[in-house]
C-alpha cells in the first residue's frame, strides 16, 4: 500500500538566507519552506534522496502565495549523478511537468496544492523551478516551495498489485466479495489506497504531536479491526476523529503565536501558548480516561523519525481481517467532523485571512457546492488516478460531482450493481436483448467500477466471439456494443471513460476485420461516435481533451476508416459561435495534425472545406483559433500556391489594415521567395541611404578632380608656351605660327582649347571646359563602374588597372578587352568577339569592339570622324555643332589637331568626375 516516503534534500542550485531547501524535510502548519535566491537566474533546481529505492505513485506540492514557479520539470533517478561529468547528467529520467497557477483570480493570497500522479522507480528526485509568475508582491521575482510530500511503495514490493489481483479472482471464485462495507475501515486489500493521514493537507493542518498521535491510533483501529474488537476500534475512530479536530485548533494557536512574536506582541504570544498548553492538557486528560493514551503516545514530535511508521495493516505485514460494516458511525462523524480540505480536481488551495493565518480559513472551490473528502466516500467511488497506462504523466484525479456521490451512497457498495430503473429499461431494451441484463445493468450503475468492469466484460466477449457466428449476430452485437459505448465516452470518470476508447479500436480494427463484415458497419461505428468525441475534446479537464483528441487523430489514420473519410468531414464544419473555447482549439488542432497527415487528396479534406474553414475561423473571438486558422493557410498554400488566393480578399492597401491578412500575406510573400512589405521598407530605406551617401561622394570626388584637371590645364598651357616661343622667332615669313596665322597672341594660345579633341571655343572658360570635359569631349568618356572620366583609347586598361571594380574584370586574350570574370569563360568558349591586332599594327576600340590604322590620329579620326565609331554616344552632339563653325577655325581646329593630340597624349588621364547619369558599361557585351 503506497505511504508516505521519507526525504532528504541532496543539494540545490541555491535559497534565500533563512529558507534553506531543508525545510522542506519538515511538514508541520508553522514550515516557511524553500525560497529562491533573490534576482536569481532560472531554472532553480532542487534533488531529493528518498529513504529508500522506491516507487513513486504521487507527488504533492504546495507552492507560495505570490513566489510561484510558472512550471515545475520533474526527473528521477536510480543513482545520483556526478556533476562534474556531464556525460553522466542523462542519469536523470524526464518524467514530466505541472503548471502552476498564478493566482491573480485569489489577488495572491491563497497557495495551490498540487497533486502529481505518477508511477516512476528511483532514489533521487531532482525538482526544476522555470521563470516566476509576475505580480506585485513578488519584487525580487523568487520562486518558492512550501512543502512536498512523496507518496510510493518500495520498489522490491512492485508485484503486490499482482498478488492483490490473484487474491481477488480466487475470492471472486469461491464467493467471497472483496468489496464488502465490512472492510471500509481498513481498505486492507486495496494495493493502490493512499491513507488520508499520508496526505500533505494533513500534516499542514495538524499540530505535530497530535499528528503523530492520530497515526498511532490508527494503527491500533486496525489491529483492533483484525482481532475483531469492534467496540474498541468504534472507540479509536472516534477519538481520531475528535483528534484531527484538535490538532487543526492547536495548529491555529502555532501560527497565530508565531505571528505574534513576529510582530513583537509578547503578550500575546503568551497568552497563545498558555491557551495551548491547557487545550492540550484536557483533551490529553479525556484520552487518559478512556485508556487511549499513553506515555509512548505522547512523545515531542520531533523526537520521532520523520518517515511514517510502516502501516500494520499493508499487504506485506499481515492478511486482511473482515469486520462490520460503519456506514452508520461514517455519516454521524461527517455531520460532526468539520471538513479540513476542499479538494480540487488538480489542486487544493489554502486561504489566508487577515486576522488569522493559512490555516484559518480555506478558499473556496471554483464549484460552489463543497466537495466530499475522499476519506468519506466508499472505495468504489473514490477518485482513481488512471495512470498505469500513462506513465510518468503529470495527472489529476477525476472529478467527482456531488450528484454522483449522492447517488454512489444511495445505490449502495454491494457485490451486484444496483438493479436497471424503468427508463433505463426502456432506453437499452435493444441492448440488453443482445447483451444481457446483467452487463448492462454494470454498465448503467452509479459506481464507477462496474461501470469500467462492464466495459471490460463486453470486450472479452467479444474477443472471444468464434468466426463462424452468423453475420446478424455479429452486427446486432456490434450495434449494442457501441450504444454502451456512447455512453461511457460521455462518462466523467478518466478510467471509465478510456476502457469505452480500448474496447471501440478493438471493434474497428480487430472485431469486423475477424469477421469480416461489411464497411457500413466500421461507418456506423464511426458515425456515432465521433461527435461525442469531438464534444470530449472541449471537456474542462485537460487529460480528458487531449485523450479525447488524440483518439479521434489515431482513428482517423486507422485503414478501415482512413478509406470512409468520414472523420475530415466533421473537422471541417463551421465553428459555432457559442461553443467553448476548449472545443474550438480542440478542433482546430485536430484539423491542423491530420491535414499534415492525410493531406488534400482523397482523403475527405479538400481545398475548398479546408479554406472556408479557415477563412471562417480567422473571425473567431479565441486569438488561438485565430493563430491556427492562418497556420493552416499557410500550410495550404505551401501545397497548392495559387488556388488558396481565390478564398481570401485581394491583397491590398485596405486588407493588410486587418493584421491577420496581412501576417498571410507576407507568409505567401515569404513561401514564394519575394520580400516581404517591411523588407521592401527596409531595402527602399537602404537605397535612399546609399544614394544619399554616393551623392555626397560624387560631389567630393568632382570637386578633387576639378581641382587636378585644373592644374593639369595649367601645366600644359606653360609647356605649350615655352614651346611655341622659339619656332616663332626661327620661321620667317609665310612659315609664321599657326597662332600668328589665326591672330591669337602665343601666351593665349591654350585658352579657350581643349585638348583632348582640339576643338576652342569662347564658352570654354574654366566652368565651361570643364563642362566641356564631362559630357561633350568626344575623345572622352565616363567609366560606368566608378564614374571616374577617362580617355577612350586607355578604356580597357582603366578597367583592368585602376577602376574602382577592377578585380570583377579579366582579360579576353582573343580581343585584349576587359570582360566580367563571371562571363569570361562563356566569352572565351563562344569564340564571338572580333580578334584583336598588334598595337602596332592597329588600334582597338573598347566602344564599337573594332580594329583600326594605329597612331594617335587614327583614333580622332576614328571618335570625331563621321564614318568613325558608331558607339560613341557623345559624336551626336559634337556633329550637330559642326555645320555652324567657321571655316577659318575648322582649318584652326584641323591644324592644331595633332599639336593638340600629341600633347594630349603626354597628360595623364584624367581621374576625376563622377556623373549625375552613369554611362552605359562598354565593355560588357
Amino acid at each position: 500500500m503506497p505511504h508516505k516516503i521519507g526525504f532528504v534534500v541532496v543539494s540545490s542550485s541555491g535559497h534565500e538566507d533563512g529558507f534553506s531547501a531543508r525545510e522542506l524535510m519538515i511538514h508541520a502548519p508553522t514550515v516557511s519552506g524553500w525560497r529562491s535566491p533573490r534576482f536569481c537566474q532560472f531554472p532553480q533546481e532542487i534533488v531529493l534522496q528518498m529513504v529508500e529505492r522506491c516507487r513513486i505513485r504521487k507527488l504533492q506540492l504546495l507552492a507560495h502565495q505570490y513566489m510561484i514557479s510558472s512550471k515545475i520539470e520533474f526527473y528521477i533517478s536510480e543513482s545520483l549523478p556526478e556533476y562534474f561529468a556531464p556525460y553522466q547528467a542523462e542519469r536523470f529520467r524526464r518524467l514530466g511537468y505541472v503548471s502552476l497557477c498564478d493566482n491573480e483570480k485569489t489577488g495572491c493570497k491563497a497557495r495551490e496544492l498540487k497533486s502529481v500522479y505518477v508511477d516512476a522507480v528511483g532514489q533521487f528526485l531532482k525538482l526544476i523551478f522555470h521563470q516566476n509568475h509576475v505580480n506585485k508582491y513578488n519584487i525580487y521575482n523568487q520562486v518558492a516551495l512550501v512543502a512536498i510530500n512523496i507518496i510510493g511503495d518500495p520498489a522490491d514490493f512492485s508485484d503486490e498489485s499482482n498478488t492483490a489481483s490473484r487474491e481477488k479472482l480466487i475470492d471472486h471464485y469461491l464467493g467471497h466479495n472483496s468489496e464488502d462495507p465490512a472492510l471500509e475501515g481498513t481498505y486492507a486489500r486495496k494495493s493502490d489506497y493512499i491513507s488520508p493521514l499520508d496526505d500533505l493537507a494533513f500534516d499542514m493542518y495538524q499540530d505535530p504531536e497530535v499528528a503523530q498521535i492520530i497515526r498511532k491510533l490508527d494503527e491500533r483501529k486496525r489491529e483492533a479491526v483484525q482481532k475483531e474488537r469492534y467496540d474498541y476500534a468504534k472507540k479509536l475512530k472516534q477519538a481520531i476523529a475528535d483528534l484531527q479536530k484538535v490538532g487543526e485548533r492547536l495548529g491555529r494557536y502555532e501560527v497565530e503565536k508565531r505571528c505574534a512574536v513576529e510582530k513583537e506582541d509578547y503578550d500575546l504570544a503568551k497568552e497563545k501558548k498558555q491557551q495551548m498548553e491547557q487545550y492540550r492538557t484536557e483533551v490529553y486528560e479525556q484520552l487518559e480516561l478512556h485508556s487511549l493514551l499513553d506515555a509512548e503516545l505522547m512523545r515531542r514530535p520531533f523526537d520521532l523519525p520523520l518517515q511514517p511508521l510502516a502501516r500494520s495493516g499493508s499487504p506485506r505485514h499481515q492478511k486482511p481481517m473482515p469486520s462490520l460494516p460503519q456506514l452508520e458511525e461514517r455519516g454521524t462523524e461527517n455531520q460532526f467532523a468539520e471538513p479540513f480540505l476542499q479538494e480540487k480536481p488538480s489542486s487544493y488551495s489554502l486561504t489566508i485571512s487577515s486576522q488569522h493565518s493559512a490555516v484559518d480559513q480555506l478558499l473556496p472551490a471554483t464549484d460552489p457546492h463543497p466537495k466530499i473528502n475522499a476519506e468519506s466516500l466508499p472505495y468504489d467511488e473514490r477518485p482513481l488516478p488512471a495512470i498505469r497506462k500513462h506513465h510518468g504523466e503529470a495527472v489529476v484525479e477525476p472529478e467527482m460531482s456531488n450528484a454522483d456521490i449522492s447517488d454512489a451512497r444511495r445505490g449502495g457498495i454491494l457485490g451486484e450493481p444496483e438493479p436497471l430503473t424503468e427508463k433505463a429499461l426502456r432506453e437499452a431494451s435493444s441492448a440488453i436483448d443482445v447483451l444481457g441484463e446483467t452487463l448492462v445493468a454494470g454498465a448503467y450503475s452509479k459506481t464507477w467500477s462496474y461501470r469500467e468492469d462492464a466495459l471490460l466484460a463486453l470486450y472479452k466477449k467479444l474477443m472471444e466471439m468464434p468466426v463462424g457466428t452468423p453475420k446478424e449476430d455479429l452486427k446486432n452485437t456490434l450495434r449494442a456494443s457501441i450504444f454502451l459505448i456512447r455512453r461511457a465516452i460521455k462518462d466523467i470518470v478518466t478510467s471509465v471513460f478510456q476502457a469505452s476508447l480500448k474496447l471501440l479500436k478493438m471493434i474497428i480494427t480487430q472485431y469486423i476485420p475477424k469477421h469480416k463484415l461489411s464497411k457500413l458497419e466500421t461507418a456506423h461505428c464511426v458515425e456515432r461516435t465521433v461527435p461525442i468525441l469531438l464534444t470530449r475534446t472541449g471537456d474542462s479537464s485537460a487529460r480528458l481533451r487531449v485523450t479525447a483528441a488524440n483518439f479521434i487523430q489515431e482513428m482517423a489514420l486507422f485503414k478501415e476508416v482512413k478509406s470512409l473519410q468520414i472523420i475530415p468531414s466533421y473537422l471541417v464544419q463551421p465553428l459555432k459561435a457559442n461553443s467553448s473555447v476548449h472545443l474550438a482549439m480542440s478542433q482546430m488542432g485536430l484539423l491542423a495534425r491530420l491535414l499534415k497527415d492525410l493531406g488534400t487528396g482523397s482523403s475527405g479534406f479538400t481545398i475548398d472545406n479546408v479554406m472556408k474553414f479557415s477563412v471562417s475561423a480567422l473571425e473567431h473571438r479565441v486569438y488561438e483559433v485565430r493563430e491556427t486558422a492562418v497556420r493552416i493557410i499557410l500550410d495550404m498554400y505551401r501545397q497548392h500556391q495559387a488556388s488558396i488566393l481565390e478564398y481570401l480578399p485581394p491583397d491590398d492597401s485596405n486588407t493588410r489594415k486587418n493584421i491577420l491578412y496581412k501576417t498571410i500575406f507576407e507568409g505567401f510573400a515569404k513561401i514564394d521567395g519575394r520580400p516581404t512589405d517591411a523588407e521592401m521598407r527596409a531595402r527602399r530605406k537602404a537605397a535612399t541611404e546609399e544614394a544619399e551617401k554616393q551623392k555626397k561622394e560624387e560631389i567630393k570626388a568632382l570637386q578633387g578632380q576639378l581641382a587636378a584637371l585644373k592644374e593639369i590645364q595649367a601645366e600644359v598651357q606653360e609647356k605649350e608656351s615655352d614651346a611655341v616661343k622659339p619656332k616663332s622667332q626661327d620661321i620667317q615669313g609665310g612659315k609664321a605660327a599657326p597662332a600668328e596665322a589665326l591672330g591669337i597672341p602665343d601666351e593665349h594660345y591654350l585658352d579657350n582649347l581643349c585638348i583632348f579633341c582640339g576643338e576652342r571655343s569662347e564658352s570654354f572658360t574654366e566652368e565651361g571646359l570643364d563642362l566641356h570635359y564631362w559630357k561633350h569631349c568626344l575623345m572622352l568618356t565616363r567609366c560606368g563602374h566608378c564614374k571616374q572620366v577617362v580617355e577612350i583609347s586607355s578604356l580597357t586598361e582603366h578597367l583592368l588597372t585602376e577602376c574602382d571594380k577592377k578585380d570583377r574584370f579579366g582579360k579576353c586574350y582573343r580581343c585584349s578587352e576587359a570582360v566580367f570574370k563571371e562571363e569570361l569563360p562563356g566569352h572565351i568558349k563562344n569564340k564571338d568577339c572580333n580578334p584583336a591586332k598588334p598595337e602596332k599594327l592597329a588600334n582597338r576600340c573598347p566602344l564599337c569592339h573594332e580594329n583600326f590604322s594605329p597612331g594617335e590620329e587614327a583614333w580622332k579620326a576614328h571618335l570625331m570622324g563621321p564614318a568613325g565609331c558608331t558607339m560613341n554616344l557623345r559624336k551626336t552632339h559634337i556633329l550637330q555643332k559642326a555645320p555652324a563653325l567657321q571655316p577659318g577655325k575648322s582649318s584652326a581646329v584641323a591644324a592644331s589637331g595633332p599639336s593638340g593630340s600629341k600633347a594630349g597624349s603626354k597628360i595623364p588621364t584624367p581621374k576625376g568626375g563622377l556623373s549625375k547619369s552613369s554611362s552605359r558599361t562598354h565593355a560588357k557585351r
